[in-house]
Formats: structure tokens, C-alpha cells, sequence
């Protein structure tokens, strides 16, 4: 589920039972528009901070950009190969990750589709959330099968952005 805070308040919502992201008004939750967003069950759900646009990301292994005022598709992103777990927009708006059980973190230019980086990864990525002032992305992803102690309950989370990284 995600906000778009406005006059009045808007929620839209994907679930993994849905093939649409939903819009309704808040409080009172009824449903304004239904979008038929993918072919298959749509799993995540992001606003962008500028209010331009939202993104879905679905079994279908795709992410859809949506125009917020028009209601309209104005991309894809096809370059995940399993199911889209995951997706997050940049502080201002110009970057969207997303990840699923590839191996990999695809962060794509918004505005034209582009691929700025593909983040590799050892292990299938559970979320990603870019930095709500900086260009800098932490994520976590599956280790425990990896090179890390199993038998402990721990997670790692890893950054992208540092000085270091290109």
C-alpha cells in the first residue's frame, strides 16, 4: 500500500491477489479507480516524493510507470527475470530501484527508462529504500544460505551510493 498526500489523501493499494492497483479515497477507504496495472498479480506499490508518478511491480517480473493525474502507463521496466519483491524512488524523484530473486538490483532513470547501474547482489533482495535526502540505497537481501552463520537469526544490510561504488 502506498500514500499520495494531497487534498484529499489518496491510497492506492496492490496486493498479491490483484491484477490492478486500487485508488481510494481516505478516510472513509472507497474505491475510486481500479487500474488494470499488469497481466499477472501485482506485488508492490510505490509513489514517487515529487507526486508525478507511481510505480507497480508484479509477478509478471515487470514494473509499470504510472502519471498520477492521468492514470495512464507511460513505461516498463523489463529487465528483472522473477517476480518484482521490491521498489523504491530516490529522494528526488529521478531514480527507481527495484529487485526480486534475480541476483541483481536494477536502478533505472526515471524520466527515460534508462539502466544507470545494475547492483549485483549474492542472494535474492527482500527491500529496497533509497535515502529520503541523498542518492545513497540500502537494501537487504537473503544471506543466510551465503557465506554468513545460518543458525543465527540475523540479517545484513548492505549500501549503495558510498564514494567507493560505481
Amino acid at each position: 500500500t502506498a500514500w499520495l498526500c494531497g487534498s484529499p489523501p489518496v491510497v492506492a493499494a496492490a496486493t498479491a491477489m490483484e491484477t490492478a492497483a486500487r485508488q481510494e479515497c481516505y478516510p472513509e477507504l472507497k474505491p475510486v479507480q481500479s487500474i488494470n496495472a499488469h497481466p499477472s498479480n501485482c506485488i508492490c506499490i510505490k509513489f514517487d516524493p515529487m507526486g508525478k508518478y507511481f510505480a507497480t511491480g508484479s509477478a509478471d517480473a515487470l514494473v509499470s510507470l504510472w502519471d498520477v493525474d492521468e492514470l495512464v502507463c507511460v513505461r516498463c521496466f523489463s529487465r528483472l527475470d522473477w517476480p518484482v519483491r521490491t521498489l523504491s524512488f530516490s529522494h528526488d524523484g529521478k531514480m527507481l530501484a527495484s529487485a526480486s530473486e534475480d541476483h541483481f538490483i536494477d536502478i533505472a532513470e526515471v524520466e527515460t527508462g534508462d539502466k544507470l547501474w545494475e547492483v549485483q547482489c549474492e542472494s535474492p533482495t527482500f527491500t529496497v529504500a533509497w535515502h529520503p535526502k541523498r542518492p545513497l540505497l540500502a537494501f537487504a537481501c537473503d544471506d543466510k544460505d551465503g557465506k554468513y552463520d545460518s543458525s543465527r537469526e540475523a540479517g545484513t544490510v548492505k549500501l549503495f551510493g558510498l564514494p567507493n561504488d560505481s
